[in-house]
């Protein structure tokens, strides 16, 4: 586990020499052999997170107003035969909470606190009926975003991250740097996954589910693997690691080996946060700086290992495992992350992220090293890869009926559909 995690991280960190079409797409995307992208729709404004797809193709977008723009709700996107947006529609007062599926043909979408669920009559665009309340009672304070995942097995599974970036001791002394908490209190009734009953309304959180997995900071990106019959994740990690390491040592690992964790959670998964965070360099999880350690201290305790690590600071905000049949079989069962990307003083050489990856799973479980899919959301200028200059921040992902992929952008709330021609299919020389 230990090489495939070098391998993973090394390969991103070299930028590996992934060959892509060189046809013309729209926006300057530049995608994977064999694969084009067409526009949905020209924009639903800011504020745009995950999108998900009804048995009947309509798209379904949710929003955080919060953040990024003007309260929207939910939005509503019927596409034509040609796969344009031919009606858009708003409705509801949901948003902030990012999380948003269909589940046995109902609309489930959650704001911070409380997720609802939307019955459909026939083809209705709009639910006219009134949402149903699913689970209500969750935290306000925090990192707002909840992410919602079915197993199809009556699960659903809402994940809550935590109070803040690290857990510190506000009384403690600043002069030898901040003082971590220990217990951190953010471990109760937050920073973890919950698992509800899909379809049972009324539930009160956290009394009526069972908490799974603990120790996250903020994961956005969730989903159910079939093929491998479990729960997946990528975890957004800490920031300001090197800042906080500076008194400790004086060539010390800096952020970027604070690895972005993708994990399969299974019952009683502890993921580490906020004693720990796992470096991609080193290939190990490490003491977090709080509690005393110094870039290099191995962490003690029953922590996950995430089956892969991503170079840091890319925000993932969405993962989507591919059960459609139109990509060539090598894509089936694999994972699509969807990175927003870096953040923070703009850099001339940009930031991570602002792209669409793709991990290959084989028939063990056993995942491949990440490949880009999807580049170019920013611009073809490295120095776009900032959010002040970036034309495209690629929030969510979501697959089709007839297999195709569907990708939101949060800056003008954009959509596009990918879908494969044919030709060459090989990702990397």
């Amino acid at each position: 586990m230990k090489n495939l995690m070098g391998a993973a991280a090394l390969l991103l960190v070299q930028a590996a020499t992934t060959q892509f079409s060189q046809a013309a797409e729209p926006d300057g995307l530049v995608l994977a052999p064999g694969f084009h992208a067409s526009v949905v729709n020209d924009g639903v404004g800011q504020g745009a997170r995950h999108i998900t797809v009804r048995a009947n193709g309509d798209l379904y977008i949710s929003t955080n107003a919060a953040n990024d723009g003007p309260q929207m709700g939910i939005i509503a996107l019927h596409p034509s035969s040609d796969h344009k947006a031919a009606t858009i529609e708003h409705f509801g007062a949901v948003d902030n909470g990012t999380g948003i599926r269909f589940y046995k043909g109902a609309l489930y979408a959650a704001s911070p606190t409380t997720i609802y669920r939307f019955s459909f009559a026939d083809h209705e665009l709009v639910p006219a009926a009134v949402p149903e309340v699913v689970v209500d009672g969750m935290p306000t304070a925090g990192f707002p975003s909840r992410s919602l995942v079915f197993d199809g097995k009556g699960g659903l599974f809402v994940s809550l991250g935590a109070s803040g970036n690290i857990c510190v001791d506000e009384t403690a002394s600043k002069g030898s740097g901040p003082v971590g908490l220990k217990p951190c209190p953010a471990l109760t009734g937050r920073s973890g996954i919950w698992r509800f009953d899909a379809e049972k309304t009324g539930q009160k959180f956290p009394t009526d589910g069972e908490q799974i997995a603990t120790g996250l900071r903020d994961m956005q990106a969730m989903d159910w693997s079939r093929d491998m019959n479990g729960l997946y994740g990528v975890m957004q990690n800490r920031n300001g690691t090197a800042r906080l390491l500076a008194n400790k040592v004086s060539n010390s690992a800096d952020d970027d080996h604070v690895a972005e964790e993708m994990h399969r959670i299974d019952k009683g998964a502890d993921l580490g946060w906020p004693y720990t965070y796992y470096d991609g360099y080193l290939n190990v999880r490490v003491l977090a700086p709080e509690y005393g350690g110094d870039g290099r201290t191995p962490a003690q305790g029953n922590y996950s290992t995430p089956v892969v690590a991503f170079p840091s600071h890319q925000s993932p905000l969405d993962l989507v495992f591919y059960d459609g049949r139109q990509f060539p079989k090598r894509f089936r069962g694999g994972a699509f992350v969807v990175f927003r990307g870096g953040a923070g003083p703009e850099l001339a050489t940009g930031y991570r992220g602002y792209d669409v990856q793709f991990v290959p799973f084989d028939k063990a479980g056993k995942p491949g090293a990440p490949q880009n899919f999807i580049e170019g959301f920013a611009g073809h200028d490295p120095s776009y890869k900032n959010p002040g200059k970036a034309m495209y921040r690629p929030t969510g992902a979501a697959v089709g009926p007839d297999g195709s992929l569907y990708v939101v952008d949060q800056n003008k709330g954009r959509v596009w559909r990918i879908s494969y021609n044919g030709g060459i299919d090989k990702l990397t020389p």
